[in-house]
């Protein structure tokens, strides 16, 4: 043990270097406030804004502590073994020493680039600062022809004097102990258990700061930043070695790399032309909702239109449902972008396509939609809020929908600890219970925009306790539709009850199907065909629209109603403007739909054309070669644009 204290003179070391490192992350963080001083002005003038900047510096400090747990760890095992084996080698400990002087250092180094990137780019650093790697003599006649960029590099080098100083202090301590054959060769079986508790506590401890985070469902991700509407608020809280490694992630990923499936030119200038020709086709649209209207969106887990009565469904499993879209606006033939739930979500509200495999939400760099629905909305004045069952920072949907307008998140943890039932968080009915409170707790004066997003069609598959509903299916998955369907139809019977009610309209649509019935095309179409309708009784008259219609034009149909102009998604409003083909896909393949026939393009290459709509399973894709090239390159100028 450390002369003069209790703890094992190897953790000793590695708790201070872990403490001198916070506070160099800290320093680096501060750094940043000087160079955002006006926006620092603004949020310290508002009402909890110096709580908000807390929040940001102790976001900062588990950002922080994941890199140095990270860099931390193989030290630890090695420090372990040193101290059950008893080594005492100078060389092995200064080794040790070295590295990670030298490791952290390199951590200080891209906190130092930080610093002037962040302030000409308002993004931590990442990968795209090498875009110019091949030109390495252009960047440096940039660098040296900037001055401030030299003052940083000064900076960086007294502040690597001043670690080094710091942790020589560190390692010079621990070099005194090492020399003390007390401390290595007198030790009980008391001590020894002490000390192996306390090297399993620090393991433990190091792989939570690892995590970042205790939630069972991931680890800390870039979007766990923005809990803040405030875009300096969420940058201050990262820590730019984080950033650039999961940067360098992503582009390494094969799923991220730009696609290739035609000249890009070309892919453009089919859109724009496709586009002239919807725009064209059809009569402007006449708005039907009053200015302000509140809006309710319901994204149903897997609920395709193969679940429901009103499509065929013989079951009898959704009777609230077939209420519903017998008294709304319904399309009834749409479909969704992908087959995930991130797919769903970010084609819902955004109006941007499932690209195959590509995760578009789950990046180090989050752009900003313009015409996605939350970024609309708010600013026609709209208080926006997002609910869902479980975690938010799954699939990073919290962190990407607050940077893209979403102003609140209600998630497992705002709900009470007891109504937690799995790893998906509450039922349905709990979310849906909870978004009527916080709705009738609103400024009325203010219009809304609320997602749901329910869970109850997703395994793990937990059927409430205590309700009222007495299924009549044996299957746990259609005891599940039951409930789904019954949850939302008590939604809706509450929601009439609140003075809101009158003024908005509520819209729902699946987040995607999922497989069901026979395998009759590789790509079947149970995955994509989903209800979407528009339910609103005081303000809307029930119909039917048989247009082909996608997941990716909910903005433009909603902007369409609400009066708001919004052309800045790859949606459009079908029901005024008629699509000529519906596009989709499920991670390999791509699906391509017409009234007729339906095209599919696997990344293997294999191709398939059917006529769908009759029991014909005959692959057309040789008889009808100008057809399946026509649908083929919708589809794939739609991805590619």
């Amino acid at each position: 043990m450390q002369k003069g204290g209790f703890l094992p003179k190897q953790i000793a070391y590695l708790l201070w270097t872990y403490i001198i490192a916070i506070c160099f992350f800290f320093v680096f963080r501060l750094a940043i406030l000087p160079l955002n001083i006006e926006s620092i002005r603004e949020i310290l003038s508002e009402e909890g804004g110096i709580m908000l900047l807390f929040k940001a510096f102790f976001m900062g400090f588990r950002f922080d502590t994941l890199i140095s747990c990270f860099v931390l760890s193989p030290f630890l095992i090695s420090f372990l073994l040193a101290y059950y084996f008893k080594i005492r080698n100078r060389i092995f400990y200064k080794i040790n020493h070295y590295a990670l002087v030298v490791l952290f250092s390199l951590c200080f180094a891209i906190c130092c680039i930080d610093i002037p990137y962040f302030k000409y780019f308002f993004t931590r650093f990442n990968v795209q600062a090498f875009m110019w790697i091949d030109s390495p003599i252009f960047v440096f006649k940039m660098i040296s022809q900037e001055p401030s960029y030299i003052i940083y590099f000064f900076i960086f080098i007294a502040i690597i004097i001043l670690y080094s100083w710091l942790m020589f202090s560190n390692y010079k301590r621990f070099l005194s102990n090492i020399k003390s054959n007390k401390t290595t060769e007198n030790r009980t079986a008391k001590t020894y258990i002490l000390n192996s508790l306390l090297f399993i506590l620090l393991i433990g401890l190091c792989f939570l700061g690892m995590r970042g985070r205790i939630e069972k469902k991931s680890p800390m991700k870039v979007g766990t930043a923005y809990f803040s509407n405030n875009p300096l608020i969420n940058q201050m809280g990262l820590n730019p070695n984080f950033t650039l490694i999961k940067s360098i992630e992503e582009k390494s990923k094969q799923d991220n790399k730009p696609l290739n499936l035609m000249d890009k030119a070309e892919a453009k200038a089919f859109v724009d032309e496709e586009f002239r020709r919807m725009k064209s086709s059809g009569a402007k649209r006449e708005i039907l909702l009053e200015k302000n209207t509140n809006v309710v969106l319901v994204i149903m887990e897997a609920m395709g239109t193969y679940n429901i009565g009103y499509f065929g469904n013989e079951q009898n499993l959704t009777p609230n449902l077939d209420y519903l879209l017998n008294n709304s606006i319904s399309y009834e033939n749409v479909y969704t972008a992908g087959i995930h739930t991130y797919n769903g979500v970010y084609s819902t509200l955004f109006g941007q396509p499932a690209i195959l495999h590509k995760h578009s939400m789950n990046l180090t760099i989050i752009p900003k939609i313009e015409g996605g629905l939350p970024n609309v909305l708010k600013e026609e004045g709209y208080k926006t809020i997002y609910f869902t069952t479980h975690d938010d920072q799954f699939d990073n949907i919290g962190g990407f929908l607050s940077a893209n307008g979403v102003e609140r998140i209600i998630s497992v943890k705002d709900y009470p600890k007891n109504e937690v039932k799995s790893t998906l968080g509450v039922s349905d009915h709990v979310m849906f219970d909870r978004a009527i409170e916080e709705l009738n707790s609103l400024d009325e004066t203010k219009p809304f925009f609320v997602t749901l997003l329910t869970s109850a069609n997703h395994g793990p598959y937990i059927y409430p306790d205590n309700i009222s509903l007495k299924p009549k299916s044996k299957d746990i998955k259609d005891k599940m539709i039951e409930y789904s369907d019954w949850a939302i139809g008590k939604f809706i019977e509450k929601a009439k009850q609140t003075p809101w009610f009158d003024k908005t309209i509520f819209v729902f649509i699946a987040d995607h199907g999922a497989y069901k019935g026979s395998s009759d095309f590789e790509l079947p179409l149970s995955y994509n065909h989903t209800p979407f309708f528009i339910y609103s009784p005081t303000m809307l008259n029930p119909k039917k629209v048989e247009n082909i219609g996608l997941q990716i034009d909910v903005p433009a149909i909603i902007s369409a109603y609400l009066g708001i102009e919004n052309d800045k998604t790859l949606g459009i409003d079908f029901e005024t403007y008629p699509r000529s083909y519906g596009y989709f896909s499920a991670d390999d393949k791509l699906g391509v739909i017409d009234d007729e026939y339906y095209y599919i393009w696997n990344k293997n290459g294999k191709e398939y054309l059917y006529k769908y709509r009759t029991s014909d399973r005959t692959n057309y894709i040789n008889q009808k070669k100008d057809k399946a090239k026509q649908m083929q390159k919708y589809g794939f100028s739609m991805l590619m644009y």
